[in-house]
C-alpha cells in the first residue's frame, strides 16, 4: 500500500516544478528528491524505495535496544504524539488483543491528543503478533504500537 504513495508522489514531483518532496505517511516517512537536470524514471522510484527502506531501518533500530526481541512482522506506528488507550472506556475490553486477526480500517486504538480522543486504524490484515504500548501510556509520533503478521 506504501509503494503505491510512493508512486503518487513521484507522479507529483514529476509533474511540479518542486524539486524536492518530503511526507510522512502512517510513521513511513519518504522523501523523493528529483535532479534538475534529468525526469524522474523508474531508476528513480528505485532510490526512493532505498530512502524509505533506509528510513525503516533507522526506525527498527530503536526497536533493537528494547530487551524484548521482536522477529518478525510488521509495524502499525502511532500517527501523532499522545495518550494510548486499548479501548473506548475502562470498562469496555481492548479493541485488540494479541492473537486477534485484523482488517484493513478496523479500530486498534485510541490515541488522546490535545484533548481530542482519535481512533486508529488499521491499514493492514493479519494477526496481532504483539501489542507494545500499555493502556493509558504517553506515546510518541512514530512509536511502534503493534506487531502484525
Amino acid at each position: 500500500m506504501w509503494q503505491d504513495k510512493v508512486k503518487e508522489v513521484i507522479n507529483i514531483l514529476e509533474n511540479s516544478n518542486v524539486n524536492e518532496i518530503e511526507i510522512t505517511f502512517w510513521g513511513r516517512k519518504i522523501r523523493v528528491v528529483k535532479n534538475a537536470s534529468s525526469i524522474l524514471s523508474n531508476s528513480a522510484a528505485a532510490a526512493a524505495e532505498t530512502i524509505i527502506q533506509n528510513d525503516k531501518t533507522s526506525n527498527d533500530r530503536g526497536l533493537e535496544s528494547n530487551p524484548e526481541k521482536i522477529d518478525s512482522g510488521e509495524k502499525i506506528l502511532s500517527p501523532m504524539p499522545g495518550v494510548f488507550y486499548s479501548s473506548q472506556t475502562p470498562e469496555k475490553p481492548p479493541f485488540v488483543s494479541e492473537g486477534d486477526k485484523i482488517k484493513v480500517g478496523q479500530v486498534l486504538c485510541i490515541i488522546e491528543s490535545m484533548k481530542i480522543m482519535n481512533e486508529i486504524e488499521s491499514e493492514l490484515e493479519g494477526t496481532v503478533k504483539k501489542v507494545l504500548v500499555s493502556n493509558s501510556d504517553p506515546v510518541e509520533f512514530n512509536q511502534p504500537l503493534f506487531i502484525v503478521e
